[in-house]
């Protein structure tokens, strides 16, 4: 495997058009997974998705995958497996859980259905939810216990920030696999250190787990914005960060989710201007790396 990407580990004297070049030809060899939104400039959370729109910007970044990670099971986004699956794509099906307990068993119920209908290959139940502080860890655990429960042969799992796992070995005993979010940028590292440091993030995770399977969930740099302390958004530190990424998940068999396929303008309420420039793709579903 790291015949492929190994030796497109970035030079320090690499300009923008080598970084360019190489960032197409790891997404041109597919990534193994990426974080999957369907949204599309003015809609966001509460829009409701139309398969036709899913067809759309699915087909966009299907050449370049070969898993794609969804975050709902309601407005829509409960038709992104199947049409993923069309594709031939793997997927990590995200059930998005928070305080509203009514709404949480839409998810559970429409995620259960997708499942039982043969479109889910990871279930994710809910996603930083012990982060936000949404809901007590033994609600959590019910929920995943549920799904384990009503779904024998998928892999059930939760997805958080590696530390979470560290602080909640309960729930990191109640997955049967680990996935964990790793951003070196949210925690204001320094670009030329983020690789080595998401790298800890994931052996942390993995050390907690005790041998289960770990996957990074998420993880991205983005191109634009306001730096987070030592973590400056630019178009160079999103390519390092992105072929050096996938240079180690090649060279050790880890399987990354990259966090993300779009631009999207609605996260820019909760993360500033930063939170709208984390897709390898910008909000019209081009590539944001050519050279």
């Amino acid at each position: 495997m790291s015949s492929r990407i190994s030796h497109l580990s970035y030079h320090n004297g690499d300009g923008l058009i080598e970084l360019k070049k190489k960032t197409r030809q790891i997404v041109d060899n597919k990534i193994h997974g990426i974080s999957f939104s369907p949204y599309i400039d003015g809609q966001g959370p509460g829009s409701e998705i139309s398969e036709a729109q899913i067809h759309e910007r699915l087909k966009i970044i299907v050449p370049h995958v070969n898993w794609v990670r969804s975050f709902s099971c309601t407005e829509g986004h409960e038709n992104i497996p199947k049409i993923a699956k069309e594709y031939g794509l793997k997927t990590m099906v995200g059930v998005w859980i928070d305080h509203d307990k009514e709404k949480n068993e839409i998810e559970f119920n429409n995620a259960i259905e997708v499942a039982k209908a043969g479109h889910v290959d990871v279930l994710a139940i809910g996603n930083e939810v012990l982060l936000r502080g949404d809901l007590s860890e033994d609600d959590l655990i019910d929920y995943i216990n549920r799904a384990k429960e009503a779904l024998p042969n998928v892999e059930v799992g939760y997805v958080d920030a590696y530390f979470l796992f560290e602080n909640h070995p309960r729930v990191t005993d109640a997955c049967q696999v680990v996935m964990t979010n790793c951003y070196p940028f949210w925690e204001g590292c320094p670009a030329d250190f983020a690789v080595p440091y998401m790298k800890e993030m994931y052996h942390r995770a993995m050390k907690v787990g005790n041998g289960k399977r770990v996957i990074v969930s998420e993880t991205g740099w983005p191109n634009q914005g306001v730096a987070e302390r030592g973590a400056i958004p630019s178009e160079m530190n999103a390519m390092k960060y992105f072929i050096d990424t996938f240079a180690w998940a090649e060279e050790e068999n880890i399987e990354v989710f990259y966090f993300s396929s779009f631009d999207e303008a609605w996260k820019v309420e909760d993360e500033g201007a930063v939170g709208a420039y984390w897709g390898l793709w910008d909000k019209d579903g081009n590539f944001k790396y050519n050279a």
